[in-house]
């Protein structure tokens, strides 16, 4: 197997990380709902106060090879607050594109997020998945992962952009 490095992305990464998320949202037949650009990308993840924080999965070339670094994955992850446990990290996304798949690519980044998580001082490391995702379960519950809404029932909502204009009266 060629080596793997699961480094912090930087902002010239945009572009592979964009090209991954939109991998991503086809893999989920999602593909119509990205609507974020390279810019936003930019703007919002390296900026004085990032609303996200990003890291890159990849692979390194053999020695002698004239080919650079080739990013594989990436995982997307931010901060938020459990007011029952304190400080929480969430990871939005994480995906390794599918020829890479089955190496421990996506260990490699989930273990690197809870590094993260437990050097600032989190108690918790939150994710979700889609419910016809079993590879992707099986995965996080071999890593020592709870499914919430088997043990507690939980189950997540979002408000989108037109539901928040109803409610602010905008």
């Amino acid at each position: 197997m060629a080596s793997v490095r699961i480094r912090e992305a930087k902002e010239g990464d945009c572009g592979d990380i964009l090209r991954l998320i939109r991998e991503l949202a086809e893999f989920e037949n999602l593909s119509d709902q990205v609507k974020i650009s390279e810019e936003a990308l930019r703007a919002d993840g390296f900026g004085e106060n990032p609303f996200y924080h990003c890291l890159v999965a990849e692979i390194l070339p053999a020695s002698g090879e004239l080919l650079g670094p080739c990013v594989v994955g990436y995982g997307i992850y931010y901060f938020i607050y459990s007011t029952w446990k304190g400080r929480t990290i969430y990871l939005e996304d994480i995906y390794v594109m599918p020829e890479y798949r089955g190496q421990g690519i996506g260990s490699k980044i989930i273990k690197k997020v809870a590094e993260v998580a437990l050097d600032k001082g989190c108690s918790q490391f939150r994710l979700a998945v889609l419910d016809w995702n079993q590879r992707a379960m099986d995965l996080y519950k071999a890593l020592g992962a709870c499914d919430l809404t088997e043990a507690e029932g939980w189950h997540f909502f979002r408000f989108e952009e037109e539901a928040m204009r109803k409610l602010a009266g905008k």
